[in-house]
């Protein structure tokens, strides 16, 4: 016995008066694979039978060629974070999954993103100044992979900078570079913990520190933020604070000279030629140095394990004492940095001479030692009263200072201020809630 019965709009059909038996019952659909199902057919029961029907491949064409839209072909000046968009179309309308290969001409990268849906792809950090050639592949589950043509885009060039600072994101610091006009570009990443930058203009890299596996290493960088580097490796970064430790570089930008605990050290730009040039006498910590700009002086902050009983002097390459700067007070005192002629000297110092194991300052005031006469002069005035003035350095044509201004509760917004030496009324804040900052 065979007869044929079509479904209603559902899928369902019934079939009334069956003789009692055993049947097989076919089940047919254009664009589909037909389906064989067996059905007993017992007295006085209903006998149920579903179909699953697979799409039938046979007929089925492949996707159009996606196109790519946007970045049209050939732009520039994108982006570092941007929208890649496509169309494409299925003629059996086929659900499509998509993956988009990048490359650059910058290294040898190849990223390839699987498993998307929609017709974009959202970037973010993209490498600035470089060019970049993307294709899309789609794909309906049937045929084989449709390939787009390859379309390329540049991103723009990494924006003129003088500035750099640090924030506290989180836990962790970032550091970010920034212009004239107050715009900041992030240089370091939010996951890691990356904190006091300094440029150097000759070598066009940024060295600064980062937490690494439990130890503070010094890296360098590109001023965009790529080409991140270690240089230091069997000898960390170390003082009596992490947040008051600091390191140097030479003019050229050939070596970092750094403190650990106790000692200093020489270190090649590229991470060879580690050698130790210093050792304290009395195994105080050196803190922070800085190394004139034609290379004979390096100028040292000792102190002990609290991070008091401090000394400033200034030593020669040979490590040979040449001049003492500061002794004798109590408190807090941070921050080195050379005039061009190394005959000045800026650091700041708490008059107040307080001291407390949080090493908390009450009255932080900056100074410019004069190497010729051997004196010291507070030269910004109009603190704020309960604030602290610290990590001052040199404008690049010194008649200004640049510094980080807080209040000594320890817990407010830190700012980066600039004022002229020994100029009344010239303090202005340049950006709100960042520190550290520097100035090339």
């Amino acid at each position: 016995t065979s007869g044929t019965i079509f479904t209603d709009a559902d899928g369902k059909f019934v079939m009334s008066k069956v003789p009692i038996g055993e049947y097989s019952f076919q089940a047919q659909k254009d664009g589909y694979v037909a389906k064989f199902e067996s059905v007993s057919v017992t007295a006085n029961n209903t006998a149920e039978v579903i179909f699953e029907l697979k799409k039938s491949t046979t007929n089925n064409k492949p996707p159009a060629i996606p196109v790519l839209t946007t970045p049209t072909d050939n732009a520039v000046s994108q982006n570092i974070a941007l929208d890649l968009v496509w169309t494409a179309t299925d003629p059996d309308n086929d659900v499509l999954t998509f993956s988009v290969t990048l490359r650059n001409d910058a290294n040898t990268d190849v990223k390839v993103f699987t498993g998307i849906k929609d017709k974009k792809l959202s970037l973010t950090g993209l490498l600035y100044g470089v060019k970049y050639f993307w294709q899309v592949t789609a794909n309906d589950g049937v045929n084989v992979d449709i390939l787009s043509a390859v379309s390329s885009f540049t991103t723009s060039t990494f924006p003129a900078t003088r500035f750099l600072g640090v924030n506290k994101v989180g836990d962790n610091n970032v550091i970010y570079s920034i212009d004239d006009a107050g715009n900041k570009y992030q240089l370091t990443g939010l996951e890691t913990n990356s904190w006091r930058p300094r440029r150097n203009t000759q070598v066009r890299k940024i060295a600064f520190i980062r937490s690494s596996g439990g130890q503070n290493h010094i890296y360098t960088m590109n001023e965009d933020g790529s080409g991140v580097t270690k240089i230091t490796n069997s000898v960390p970064i170390n003082g009596f604070n992490s947040d008051f430790v600091g390191f140097s570089w030479n003019a050229s930008g050939s070596e970092i000279i750094y403190p650990s605990f106790d000692k200093l050290y020489k270190i090649n730009n590229n991470g060879s030629g580690l050698a130790q040039i210093y050792k304290t006498p009395t195994g105080k910590f050196i803190s922070e140095c800085d190394w004139s700009n034609d290379g004979t002086k390096i100028a040292l902050k000792v102190n002990d394990v609290s991070g008091y009983n401090v000394e400033i002097y200034i030593i020669d390459t040979s490590g040979n004492v040449l001049s003492q700067v500061l002794s004798g007070y109590k408190g807090a005192t941070s921050g080195l940095n050379f005039s061009v002629t190394g005959q000045k000297l800026l650091y700041s110092r708490d008059v107040s001479e307080y001291e407390n194991q949080n090493y908390r300052q009450l009255d932080s005031r900056i100074f410019e030692y004069n190497l010729t006469t051997a004196t010291a002069t507070a030269i910004i005035g109009n603190k704020p009263a309960g604030t602290n003035d610290y990590d001052a350095r040199y404008s690049p044509n010194e008649a200004e200072v640049i510094f980080t201004n807080t209040s000594n509760d320890g817990v407010s917004v830190k700012n980066i201020v600039k004022s002229g030496i020994s100029v009344t009324d010239s303090r202005v804040v340049l950006f709100a809630g960042y520190f550290m900052p520097d100035w090339e």
